[in-house]
């Protein structure tokens, strides 16, 4: 909950289209380190590392480094569906028509008497 936290705090230091794609994986032994979803992310937060540890040392960290690494984006939970539309009489009845075996006549049966 503290790293959650922190991250809250950072985010909104970065720059608009950066911070949707970065988050703080953790804190440890002076260390920022971030995840971002692709190496153009990657790169802009590398530019922005000054500020950012800046950022860090005035909320009382004693970040030193900043560590990013390149991870596939977390899945987002699914949305519900909406609910399917029932069929009407119409198209119900077009369906069994058209999945209705076809009467067809045998193919052995040649229709000549001999």
């Amino acid at each position: 909950m503290w790293l959650d936290g922190l991250d809250r705090r950072l985010r909104p230091l970065l720059p608009d289209p950066l911070a949707a794609h970065a988050r703080l994986a953790n804190f440890e032994n002076g260390r920022l380190v971030f995840l971002v979803d692709a190496p153009v992310w990657r790169a802009k937060l590398r530019l922005a590392t000054p500020e950012l540890l800046g950022a860090a040392r005035s909320l009382g960290l004693a970040a030193t480094e900043v560590v990013i690494k390149t991870a596939p984006p977390m899945p987002r939970p699914m949305q519900a569906t909406a609910p399917a539309i029932p069929l009407s009489a119409a198209a119900q009845l077009a369906f069994k028509t058209a999945l209705a075996p076809s009467e067809t006549s045998d193919p052995s049966d040649s229709g000549d008497a001999a």
